[in-house]
């Protein structure tokens, strides 16, 4: 816990370091979405070394949902861009396991009516270096300071429990704006990166309709995944979007 808020500390030091200086000459782009969210896999053993393996979306019947999600960015030159994005996500599920269920300390008899709660907010401070500024292709990469806010709860035949946990992760980030035609463009960005400890990826693919000057219409396909095997947890997960939404410049 101490390194998670020693994490969370230096990324809101760098921005409080470098939104003041920039904010006077920037390029301002709000990048809001929406949409619908539904679970690929998500396969939960929590210990990671004890409990009961078993999917919030196979053996449970995980429900979509609606979605938001919005980014901010700071263009401070031509080829340098500093954003914060808020990305919340809660799914759910219902349904019983027709075998003993054991998680996170608590024993569930099969057959049991369960509801689950899967929690995965994001928060990241992304700095991106363009590095292909041409008249048609736009390409940059640079690195994310993520925090997530992550929670699984079951609950049934009167017990509730839930494995809380909240930790910085580095991703690297990336995006290309590649213009098809006058107003017509693809958008791929994402951020990702795998260690021993486990992996994540962000990414969406789409188009961009700029529909007035100063602002597009963006729709797509993203996908959000990842998870980690540890001693204390076991989660893997796969997550869909539907994704809609509107890129303002100001």
């Amino acid at each position: 816990m101490m390194r998670t808020r020693r994490a969370l500390g230096w990324v809101l030091g760098m921005a409080v370091l470098l939104i003041p200086s920039a904010a006077l000459r920037a390029q301002w782009t709000l990048d809001a979405e929406t949409g619908l969210v539904w679970s690929g896999y998500n396969d939960v053993r929590i210990p990671g070394d004890g409990g009961t393996l078993f999917s919030l979306s196979r053996d449970l019947t995980a429900k979509s949902g609606a979605f938001v999600r919005a980014r901010l960015t700071w263009q401070l030159h031509p080829r340098h861009a500093l954003s914060v994005l808020y990305a919340p996500l809660v799914l759910t599920a219902s349904g019983s396991v027709g075998k003993t269920l054991l998680f996170n300390g608590e024993t569930f008899s099969p057959g049991t009516p369960l509801a689950g709660r899967y929690m995965f907010n994001s928060y990241r401070l992304t700095y991106r270096y363009t590095l292909v500024d041409g008249a048609r292709v736009r390409f940059g990469i640079g690195v994310t300071a993520k925090i997530r806010d992550a929670g699984i709860r079951i609950e049934g035949g009167g017990v509730s429990t839930e494995k809380t946990n909240v930790g910085f992760v580095p991703l690297i980030n990336f995006r290309l704006d590649w213009k098809l035609a006058e107003a017509l463009g693809l958008i791929l960005e994402g951020d990702a990166l795998a260690a021993p400890q486990g992996r994540a990826e962000d990414v969406f693919l789409g188009l961009g309709w700029d529909i007035a000057k100063g602002l597009t219409l963006k729709a797509g396909y993203r996908f959000v995944e990842g998870g980690a095997e540890n001693a204390e947890v076991y989660n893997f997960t796969w997550v869909n979007y539907a994704a809609v939404g509107i890129l303002a410049r100001f």
